[in-house]
C-alpha cells in the first residue's frame, strides 16, 4: 500500500494570502479516557520553501516506536508549537465538538504568549467542520480541510507533536490507574480496556458521558 506523502503545496498557496500559517489537529477524540489534544503549529514562508522533515506523516501512519523522535524534527522544523487540552470532565460537561474547540482556543493562547498573532494567520483545521470559532474565538480565518494531516506538512507536524504529547500523558495516567492499561491502549476501547472498566468501573480520567456498554457507576 502506497502511503500518501504530505506536502506544502496548499501552505504555499495559502502563505500568498497572509504572513504565516497556523496549522491544527485534534488526537484523542474518539477515547474513552484521557483528555482530547489540539496541537497548533505556526508554519511562515521562509520555513515552507525548506523541505519537509523526513518520514513526516499523519501520526497514524508512523510507527509509534518513532513518533518521539519525529515529534521533535517536526517542532524544530516550524517557527513554534504548541498543544491544547481539553479533560474528560470538560468533555462530559460541553461535549466534544466544544470541547475540541476550547482546546484549540488554548493552544493559540500558547501560541499568543510566543508573539504568534493569530488574526492574522490562516488557520489550516485538519477536518470538514471549523469547531474553533463557535468555542468563542473571534476574528480568525479558519480553513477547515478534510484530510489536511495526510496530505498537509504542517497539519501533519501538529498532528505528530499533539499525539507525542497525548501518549506521554496517558502514560503518566496509567500509573495511577494501571488496570486500564493505558500504556498500551492510550485511553481507546480496546478490549482490555473495557473488560477493566467492567471489572473496575470508571475512573475519574474516563468521559462518563460517553457511551460505555456494561460499565457500572463511577467509584
Amino acid at each position: 500500500m502506497t502511503v500518501a506523502v504530505p506536502r506544502l503545496t496548499l501552505e504555499r498557496k495559502l502563505l500568498r494570502e497572509r504572513s504565516i500559517v497556523i496549522a491544527c489537529d485534534e488526537v484523542g477524540r474518539g477515547a474513552l479516557a484521557g483528555p482530547v489534544a489540539v496541537g497548533a503549529v505556526v508554519l511562515d514562508a521562509r520555513r515552507a520553501r525548506g523541505r519537509v522533515p523526513e518520514g513526516l506523516r499523519d501520526s497514524k501512519l508512523v510507527p509509534e516506536p518513532r513518533r518521539a523522535a519525529l515529534a521533535v524534527r517536526a517542532a524544530g522544523w516550524v517557527s513554534v508549537s504548541a498543544v491544547g487540552w481539553a479533560s474528560s470532565a470538560e468533555i462530559d460537561e460541553i461535549g466534544i465538538m466544544r470541547a475540541l474547540g476550547m482546546a484549540t482556543i488554548r493552544a493559540l493562547a500558547d501560541l499568543r504568549a510566543h508573539g504568534v498573532v493569530a488574526e492574522e494567520a490562516i488557520v489550516l483545521l485538519d477536518g470538514n467542520y471549523d469547531y474553533i470559532s463557535p468555542a468563542g474565538a473571534r476574528g480568525l480565518d479558519v480553513r477547515p480541510v478534510i484530510k489536511a494531516d495526510r496530505d498537509c506538512a504542517s497539519a501533519a507536524a501538529a498532528s505528530v507533536i499533539a499525539k507525542v504529547a497525548r501518549d506521554d500523558l496517558m502514560v503518566r495516567l496509567h500509573d495511577e490507574h494501571p488496570d486500564y492499561q493505558w500504556s498500551r491502549n492510550k485511553g481507546y476501547a480496546s478490549p482490555e480496556h473495557r473488560e477493566a472498566i467492567r471489572a473496575r468501573g470508571l475512573s475519574p480520567h474516563h468521559r462518563a458521558s460517553w457511551s460505555i456498554a456494561d460499565a457500572p457507576t463511577l467509584f
